[in-house]
């Protein structure tokens, strides 16, 4: 009887497809034992003892972490009113040796850290951050402060962290959160990860019953880092370009004076993709509308005082060595954004939530003596215009809340500079 052709070759097709089959499993086994190994890898990078980078040694790593483990296991401490717990250069950067001229300080709730990446691609130099957690962000949050410092060099190259929570609270160890940040490879990730996040929360409305220090936040952040000048933004915020060269050769010209602080004019930009380098292009921007004073819609006469009209029309291109344009006196209820030496007043930790944190702040500095100095070229702008509607609920609340705290507080002013004639 002769052999069936056609079965044969059946059978050399299937016997094919077998052996295909077996190679596709057997690479696809290769693929997820490499993956498991970089996974590993990764979380050796972030939690091990012996850590290593190519462009670090590991014992600068295993310090680094037993640092942040150290710091972690003193359970920080309380502020004056007992209610919020704070870890106070949690994370330092590789720069905490020098003294800087000039540093950044800001503040962020973890849903709102995303823009830390934006601000850094403006500023890179020494920045301060305090940041809030609240609830399941705080036994994550030192894992995630430090794995931004593991995979973004400039993070950890520039960046002190701090972190805030309610004294009722504690951070963990970033060992108990690894699986967070499973598939990170590079700073993008991290950073995307912040990204997923910043939709979580509405402005200051983070949770039932919890308030957003925002001024203790600011204390933090300034008191955080050893500079002889602080400018204190919001997050959402950027200064102009290349400020800190510019002042640092206007402070070899001229320092400023010790009752004096140096007020960049604060404005928002409708759409953030690309924010205005210098004041030539600022002022393009104005021109056409894309660019406006800040709180415009919101509460001119925050700024107004800044006297936009004067400043945007000082005469020539604003590209030359920066110089104050005139000084100013305070007017309730300006809230400029300044630099100023370290010896300025600290923001009053009562204010938290909407309303009257930074302008109580501010009013201070009028009693206390200090002049307002309008910088005639740097700027400071917020990304997006900031409209009604926009703000979490309670908004109003708060802000009639922190009215009556406001009044109370500039009565006390007159027992704390008695010798001052001024008033806010």
């Amino acid at each position: 009887m002769r052999p069936c052709t056609t079965c044969s070759a059946f059978r050399l097709v299937l016997g094919a497809l077998l052996v295909v089959a077996l190679l596709q499993l057997l690479y696809l086994s290769f693929l997820s034992g490499l993956h498991g190994r970089q996974q590993r890898s990764r979380y050796s990078e972030l939690f091990g003892a012996a850590a290593r980078r190519p462009d670090r040694p590991s014992e600068a790593d295993a310090a680094r972490l037993e640092r942040l483990r150290y710091a972690l296991s003193a359970g920080g401490a309380f502020d004056a009113s007992g209610q919020y717990r704070v870890y106070k250069n949690l994370i330092r950067s590789e720069a905490e040796s020098e003294r800087p001229l000039l540093a950044l300080a800001t503040h962020a709730s973890v849903s709102n850290l995303h823009h830390l990446d934006s601000l850094l691609g403006r500023w890179r130099h020494r920045l301060s951050v305090a940041v809030f957690a609240h609830g399941r962000d705080v036994g994550a949050a030192a894992a995630l402060l430090y794995a931004l410092g593991v995979f973004c060099p400039h993070v950890r190259a520039l960046v002190d962290f701090h972190l805030v929570c309610g004294s009722g609270e504690a951070a963990g160890f970033p060992e108990r959160d690894r699986e967070q940040f499973a598939g990170l490879e590079d700073c993008a990730g991290a950073f995307g990860r912040l990204e997923a996040r910043r939709d979580e929360h509405r402005n200051y409305a983070i949770g039932a019953n919890v308030s957003y220090p925002n001024n203790l936040l600011r204390n933090v952040a300034r008191g955080g880092v050893d500079a002889d000048y602080v400018l204190v933004l919001d997050v959402d915020m950027a200064p102009s370009a290349d400020l800190h060269r510019r002042f640092a050769d206007m402070a070899a010209r001229r320092r400023p004076a010790a009752d004096e602080v140096l007020v960049l004019p604060a404005f928002e930009i409708r759409h953030a993709g690309r924010l205005p380098a210098a004041k030539p292009e600022l002022l393009r921007l104005y021109q056409v509308g894309e660019v406006r004073p800040f709180y415009e819609e919101l509460c001119p006469r925050c700024q107004a005082p800044t006297d936009y009209s004067r400043w945007l029309n000082l005469p020539g291109p604003g590209a030359g060595p920066l110089g104050v344009a005139y000084t100013l006196t305070w007017a309730d209820p300006w809230e400029p954004f300044y630099i100023g030496a370290r010896s300025v007043p600290p923001y009053d930790e009562r204010f938290r939530q909407y309303g009257f944190n930074r302008i109580s702040q501010a009013c201070e500095l009028h009693v206390a003596g200090f002049r307002f100095s309008v910088l005639d070229s740097a700027f400071v702008v917020h990304r997006g215009f900031k409209v009604q509607g926009e703000f979490h609920s309670r908004k109003d609340e708060e802000n009639r809340r922190n009215r009556l705290l406001f009044r109370s507080f500039k009565e006390g002013l007159k027992s704390k500079y008695p010798n001052s004639s001024r008033r806010c």
